[in-house]
């Protein structure tokens, strides 16, 4: 066998050094090894005649070695050699010529042709793969000489994983060679394919998962068939594909949703035994939990509560949750009286009140986020209300725009660096109450001496029709020093125009000329960010 010498040195070290890797990157990363491990010498062995047959057709088509080790840039930057049947003539202008290949490319034998076209000519990568040079997906190795032209950025999160057998980009790019012509192979390729393919490669790297990894294999095995060949899938279907949609919308909910009403039943049945006798037994309560589990499932979809994306739901998609519960509910009830009749009362009473905690259950693993970050939230702000410093903050306003600052200053990204002290409004049934988690503790007239005795640092002017009332005030907050003053956009009165409804003309409407060089949007506060603008510490901190 001959190996082409590498262009670049071979070194040890990696001129891309492994970043820190999360347990949860950690985990996926042994998973997707273990199953590289596994199908590539599973593959090794049972592809071996094939393996065998081919090398024949090779020694007898032109004379030179079976294989062929190309240089590729591997994991890290370290170059590597990739495995193939040889599907060019054993001459040294094979070997001197342009990187990629094209369909009238003359180096290429007839049967190496056809090996290129059925991808036959790739299975002995598997062998890379069992030696831990390559994974079964990845994003596509390219030659050294290549891979100098990426950006430094891209080629340092590319080479952050193994590159793969195959990858969506070499599925969209299966006839590569056929989109390039002899005199303009390299120019083409560099300026029009290899950008999109690092594209893609790039999404992978982003969206990879055990899942995602087995739809690119069957997508890669589907498309090799010739009747369906020509088919192009549409690029989101490559990153959320068949298995993916499967497992995620529909199996893991089933498993996840079994186990709830599983947990149900059996911490019911513990509760009913201490007052009265009650023998479900393990077999009858898993086969409720699965049948009631089935159930919820079947009728979920029909629901479409699979197509919410549940982290991201609003508080009226779990009315569905209850709907679906209130249907399965009352089907597992009709069903066991049809068989049983009121014979066993008791029963009856353990699956009503089983399907009452599966609700709970339900709602919760939905809405985990939502409901722990709450949790978080406030347990943080108990934390730092004793222990850690924040800019005090004084929101004028209790309309729509105040309850969104609210609710923004309560996330933990600025809990953190932000108190809210309390609102100000002149209503004066408000005075004193509580409205979004602070209380009113002032109106627009009290604004200078509240800044003294709450040693604010900061107030957030949140209602337009405020700020027309005490236009003249608010023109010019220095006044108000030395806490700062910004402007929240009223986007909330900017959305209520959209039907077309004219808003109603004021005969001097003095917010029209009003300057906002202080405007949230434009100021220097950056919520966002960890470096903020703080005035001196006696003004600004608790």
């Amino acid at each position: 066998m001959i190996r082409l010498t590498s262009r670049l040195k071979e070194t040890s070290a990696a001129p891309f050094a492994p970043a820190t890797e999360t347990l949860d990157k950690v985990v996926s990363g042994f998973v997707k090894r273990a199953f590289d491990i596994v199908a590539s010498l599973i593959g090794l062995i049972l592809l071996s005649p094939l393996f065998l047959f081919i090398a024949i057709l090779i020694k007898r088509d032109s004379p030179g070695p079976v294989f062929y080790w190309g240089p590729r840039i591997g994991r890290h930057g370290i170059v590597f050699k990739m495995l193939k049947f040889r599907t060019m003539y054993e001459t040294q202008r094979s070997y001197d010529g342009p990187r990629v290949t094209c369909k009238e490319d003359d180096r290429i034998t007839p049967l190496g042709k056809w090996l290129r076209d059925t991808k036959l000519n790739e299975l002995p990568q598997l062998w890379n793969v069992a030696i831990g040079e390559m994974s079964l997906v990845g994003p596509r190795p390219e030659d050294p000489s290549i891979s100098k032209t990426w950006p430094t950025s891209v080629a340092a999160e590319l080479l952050s994983m193994r590159p793969g057998v195959t990858s969506p980009a070499s599925i969209l790019y299966r006839d590569e060679e056929s989109m390039l012509h002899t005199g303009e192979v390299m120019r083409k390729y560099l300026h029009e394919l290899s950008p999109d393919k690092m594209r893609l490669d790039q999404l992978y790297v982003h969206y990879h998962s055990f899942w995602l990894d087995l739809d690119v294999i069957l997508w890669t095995a589907i498309l090799l068939l010739p009747k369906i060949r020509a088919f192009s899938p549409p690029e989101h279907f490559l990153f959320v594909g068949p298995v993916s949609r499967l497992i995620q919308r529909y199996v893991a909910w089933l498993i996840w949703d079994f186990l709830i009403v599983l947990g149900s039943i059996t911490l019911t049945g513990l509760i009913v035994r201490l007052v009265v006798p009650l023998n479900l037994g393990w077999q009858t309560a898993v086969k409720m939990a699965l049948s009631f589990a089935l159930l919820y499932s079947i009728i979920g979809i029909l629901l479409k509560n699979n197509r919410v994306n549940w982290p991201k739901a609003s508080s009226w998609e779990s009315g569905n949750l209850w709907v679906t519960w209130l249907i399965s509910t009352v089907i597992t009830l009709g069903y066991y009286y049809t068989q049983f009749g009121f014979t066993n009362l008791r029963t009856m009473g353990v699956i009503l009140i089983s399907s009452m905690l599966a609700l709970m259950g339900f709602t919760f693993i939905r809405y985990r986020g939502r409901i722990i970050n709450g949790l978080v939230s406030r347990l943080e702000a108990i934390r730092l209300d004793a222990r850690v410093p924040r800019e005090r903050v004084l929101i004028v306003g209790s309309g729509r725009t105040a309850e969104h600052i609210a609710w923004l200053m309560d996330h933990p990204t600025y809990s953190r660096k932000f108190r809210i002290v309390g609102f100000i409004d002149d209503d004066m049934r408000s005075q004193g109450m509580k409205i979004y988690g602070s209380k009113v503790i002032g109106r627009v007239a009290d604004l200078r001496r509240l800044i003294k005795e709450q040693d604010v640092g900061l107030i957030i002017l949140a209602d337009n029709q405020v700020a027309q009332f005490h236009y003249r005030e608010f023109r010019d907050p220095v006044q108000y020093q030395p806490a700062r003053f910004v402007v929240a956009p009223d986007i909330f009165g900017s959305l209520s125009n959209l039907d077309g409804t004219p808003r109603p003309q004021l005969a001097h409407d003095p917010m029209k000329d009003f300057q906002c060089r202080y405007c949230l949007a434009r100021s220097t506060l950056y919520l966002d960010q960890t470096t903020i603008p703080v005035k001196q510490a006696s003004h600004t901190k608790e």
